[in-house]
C-alpha cells in the first residue's frame, strides 16, 4: 500500500478520540455494507460513538460505489450539504472511501478540496492514521498500488454489526474476470483469496459472540483459492471452505455471494447439498439470455450452458431457490436479443431478480461500443422484464402457501411494527405478527403470497 508520498503517518495504539462522534453513510453493494461495518468498528475501538446525523458528527464518513447510476452526483451533493456544516464547525473531518474515491481520487479533490481524507479500497484498516494525518499535516489521499498481495490485506478488524445475529465474512477481494460492463477490477483489484485458516478463525470467532448465520462474501466466491495454490495446485477451493465453515459449532446458517456461472462446478454444489448449515439457495447472475449480447459481455457462458448448470444445480440441491442479476438494454441489445432474455427468465423460473436498465461507466470498456441502446427503450425493456418476473416470483410463493417454514426473525416491519421481519433458508422474507428480537428461529405457518414476500403466523 502507499501513501503517495506523504509523510509516514504513526500508527495508533490507544483510543484517542474517546467522546466524540462520527457518522458512516454507504453506497452500494453487499461489500460496501461490510466494509462500512469494519470502518465503524475501527472508529468505536479509537473511542467514538455514533452519532444522529451530520449535524452532530465530528466524522462523517461517505463509503462510496461507482457501480450504481449516478453515483458520482450522489457523492457530490452529500459533499455540499456537509461543507455548509463543515463552514460552521472547522472541526468535523469529511472522508470519502470506496470505489468512487479509488477510481476518482484527484476529481474528488477538485471538486471538493474541503474533503480531509481520501481512501481506496483496500486501504480501510489505515482509517485512523489517516485521520491522526488530516488533523495534524492536513489532507490525505491513501490508495492501494496494484502490487498488493494478501499480506498486504488484513485478516480481520473491528467490526460493529448492524444486528448481532448475522454478519458477512469476506473470503476475497477484487476479480480476474473482464466483464466489459464492470468496474470492479479497476476499482478492487486483481482477486486476492483470504487464508482458509484466517477465515475459519473468524467464523468461530464470530460464533462465539453468538452469530448464527454467516454470509461469505466475493465478488466470484466460486475461484475462491485459485492463487492460494493449495498442495502446489493452483485450483478453486470453495467447495471444500464451505465443508469446513459448515463444520463450526453454533452456525446455523451459511449464505455466499456471488458465484459466477462460468466458474460453478458440481463440487460446489455437492458440497451445498451435504452440509446442513449451507441454506438452499443460489444467486447466479444471468446478465443476458442472448449468445451475442453474452459474447460482448465476456460472460464466458452461452444462454443454454446457463441453464442447463441451473437445471444441475436444481437436481443436486433439494428445494433450491434461485435468484439472478439480469442487465437490460446492454449496448446494440436489439428487440430479438430482449426477447432470448425473457425466453430465458421464463425457462429458469427464479424466485427472484435484482433489474438493471444498463447505464454506461467510464473506464470500462462497453462505455466505447457503439449502438447505444436509448433509455427510452431499454426502460420499457425493463418495465416488460420487470412484469414477467413479478408474475414467476408471485405463482412460486404461493405455491408455499399452506406450508410450514423455519425462519429465522430480523426485528420489527419497517412498515408495520404489529409485525415482524423473517427470513426462510431460502432467502425469502417474510412478515409475522408479534414482537420478536432478530436472531430468534420460528417455524411460519404460510397464508398469504406476494411477489416480494410471504405472510405467515407462528406455528403452535
Amino acid at each position: 500500500m502507499t501513501a503517495l508520498g506523504l509523510p509516514a503517518v504513526r500508527e495508533r495504539r490507544t483510543p484517542t478520540r474517546i467522546g466524540r462522534r462520527y457518522l458512516v453513510r454507504t453506497f452500494g453493494c453487499q461489500m460496501n455494507e461490510h466494509d462500512s461495518e469494519r470502518i465503524s468498528g475501527l472508529l468505536e475501538s479509537d473511542g467514538m460513538i455514533p452519532a444522529t446525523g451530520p449535524a452532530d458528527a465530528d466524522v462523517v464518513l461517505l463509503n462510496t460505489c461507482c457501480i450504481r447510476e449516478n453515483a458520482d452526483n450522489r457523492l457530490y451533493g452529500n459533499l455540499g450539504q456537509l461543507k455548509a456544516i463543515k463552514d460552521e464547525r472547522p472541526g468535523m473531518r469529511i472522508l470519502v472511501a470506496g470505489c468512487l474515491a479509488q477510481k476518482d481520487r484527484d476529481i474528488v479533490r477538485e471538486k471538493a478540496p474541503w474533503v480531509d481524507v481520501v481512501f481506496g479500497t483496500h486501504n480501510l484498516h489505515r482509517i485512523l492514521a489517516l485521520l491522526d494525518h488530516a488533523e495534524e499535516w492536513g489532507p490525505v489521499t491513501e490508495i492501494w498500488d496494484e502490487t498488493a498481495s494478501i499480506d498486504d490485506v488484513p485478516s480481520t478488524l473491528p467490526t460493529r454489526r448492524e444486528v448481532p445475529h448475522s454478519a458477512w465474512v469476506t473470503i476475497t477481494i477484487g476479480c480476474d474476470n473482464a466483464c466489459t460492463f464492470c468496474i470492479v477490477p479497476l476499482v478492487r483489484g486483481r482477486e486476492i483469496s483470504r487464508r482458509p485458516g484466517d477465515i475459519v478463525r473468524e467464523v468461530r470467532e464470530l460464533a462465539a459472540d453468538g452469530v448464527v448465520e454467516i454470509t461469505l462474501l466475493g465478488q466470484n466466491v466460486d475461484s475462491y483459492g485459485r492463487d492460494l495454490a493449495v498442495d502446489g495446485r493452483r485450483r478453486p477451493i470453495f467447495a471444500d471452505l464451505l465443508r469446513r465453515v459448515g463444520e463450526v459449532e453454533g452456525i446455523e446458517r451459511i449464505r455466499f455471494t456471488s458465484p459466477h456461472p462460468k466458474d460453478i462446478k458440481p463440487d460446489v454444489l455437492v458440497a451445498m447439498a451435504e452440509t446442513p448449515a449451507v441454506c438452499e439457495q443460489l444467486h447466479l447472475p444471468l446478465q443476458s439470455g442472448s449468445p451475442r449480447i453474452l459474447r460482448a459481455m465476456q460472460r464466458g457462458y452461452r444462454p443454454d450452458g446457463f441453464l442447463e448448470k441451473l437445471r444441475v444445480a436444481e437436481s443436486i440441491v433439494p428445494g433450491l431457490a434461485t435468484s439472478t442479476d439480469v442487465i437490460v438494454g446492454f449496448p446494440g441489445e436489439t428487440e430479438e436479443d430482449f426477447q432470448m432474455t425473457l425466453e430465458v427468465v421464463t425457462e429458469a423460473r427464479f424466485d427472484g431478480a435484482f433489474m438493471f436498465v444498463y447505464s454506461s461507466r467510464p473506464g470500462t470498456a462497453a462505455a466505447d461500443m457503439d449502438h447505444q441502446v436509448p433509455v427510452e427503450i431499454a426502460t420499457e425493456r425493463f418495465g416488460r422484464l420487470a412484469g414477467l418476473q413479478r408474475q414467476i416470483s408471485l405463482e412460486k410463493n404461493r405455491a408455499l402457501i399452506g406450508s410450514t417454514i423455519e425462519v429465522l426473525t430480523e426485528g420489527p416491519s419497517r412498515k408495520n411494527d404489529a409485525m415482524a421481519t423473517a427470513r426462510t433458508r431460502t432467502n425469502k422474507v417474510v412478515h409475522v405478527p408479534g414482537h420478536y428480537p432478530s436472531g430468534v428461529f420460528l417455524d411460519a405457518v404460510i397464508h398469504e403470497a406476494a411477489p416480494s414476500h410471504l405472510i405467515g403466523r407462528v406455528a403452535g
